[in-house]
This record gives structure tokens, sequence and C-alpha cells, in this order.
């Protein structure tokens, strides 16, 4: 394609993307608190100063104002080590709180819809296969996770997608995409390898 033939909204939304990239961390962690234990927020900030800069705040089953407590306090603690917060799913809670953004789960809004809403936050969404990441760039995702790229606890029932498949995924969209699922540090390099902007889960950044 000619330089005559780049279109300026062709041209913006390359610069867009490339911007959130560049403020993208690698490591992305997702809380659970039946593995976090008793003492949450401790756990989370034992996951900072490992050096994450990406959290998503996954409590599902937490009342709503309970949610929003929790999610005063992760603020808080995020940052004071410079971190990204994302609130799983709530963009009542994100914005309450000043998170930077949401993570949507596969069934949940669409990206467009969070972005009119909210355009300066932060999407992520929780991509299972090629149609479903493919549907989240067109919406206007920022990035996706993919999963399960292996057996994991967490799902027991999923069957891993494997990273011939992450690699696929890689290479057909353009947004970041985060291997999740049954990742292990020794798995890292072999995600990245296949093409993995990042690495995420749960019980890799607390063990």
């Amino acid at each position: 394609m000619s330089a005559s033939s780049t279109t300026p909204a062709k041209i913006s939304k390359k610069l867009i993307l490339y911007t959130i990239v560049e403020q993208l961390p690698r490591l992305y962690a997702i809380t659970d608190r039946e593995k976090y234990g008793r003492d949450f927020l401790k756990t989370l900030e034992r996951v900072l100063q490992k050096g994450v800069k990406l959290i998503q705040l996954r409590e599902k089953t937490l009342p709503d104002g309970e949610l929003y407590r929790l999610a005063l306090k992760v603020r808080e603690l995020t940052k004071r080590y410079g971190a990204l917060l994302l609130i799983n799913e709530r963009l009542d809670v994100a914005l309450a709180v000043g998170a930077d953004g949401v993570h949507l789960p596969e069934r949940s809004l669409p990206p467009s819809v969070v972005k009119r809403v909210a355009p300066k936050l932060l999407v992520g969404f929780s991509a299972h296969d090629l149609e479903s990441a493919l549907y989240a760039e067109r919406e206007g995702a920022d990035f996706i996770t993919l999963s399960p790229i292996f057996k994991t606890s967490s799902h027991p029932q999923a069957k891993p997608l494997g990273t011939a498949k992450l690699m696929e995924v890689c290479s057909r969209v353009s947004v970041p995409v985060y291997a999740l699922g049954g990742v292990s540090w020794n798995r890292i390099k072999t995600c990245y390898k296949a093409g993995a902007y990042g690495i995420s889960g749960i019980t890799i950044f607390i063990t």
C-alpha cells in the first residue's frame, strides 16, 4: 500500500495501538481470594513486589459493596507500586475507584460499548479461540487473553488450546495477546516464541 493510499483513520488507529502496546506491561496477574489466602492484600503486595505491573481484580462472588471497598484498597496499593488496575467486567466499579480499565469475559458487554461510555479506559477481553479473538479486535479491545493454553487447575474440564493455536491467534490479530492458563515459569519462553505479547495468570505469580 502506498503512503498516499493510507487514510488518516488507519494511521490514527495504528498510532493508538502503538501507544497502548508501549504502556502495557508484559506480566498480567489475576486475583483469586481462595488462592491468595486470608491476607489478600499482603499476597497482592508480594505479587507487586515481584515487578508485576498489571493487575486484574477478579472477585465475581463478592457483593457490590464489598467489591467496591476492596477495589479502593487495591487501587491504592497498585498506585503505590506504579501498576495498572483493571476490574473484571464491572465498568461501574472501575469508574468509581478510578481504575485504569476493565477486563471483559467472552459473554460480557461488547468492548465497543465500554469504549463509547469510557473511551480512556483500557479494555481487555477473554478470548478462547480465534473467532472470539478476531471479534475482540473488531470491537476495539486493547488486548486479549487467550486461554487455556495448557491444562489448568482453575478450569480442569477445559481442553488446552496449545501453543500452535496461540501462534495462529497471535499471527491473525494485531492487538497484544496474553497467554493464560497453566502457564508456569518454565513455559514462558515457549509462549513468547509462539508470539504472545505477555503472560497472564493467578498461580504463577504467587508461587
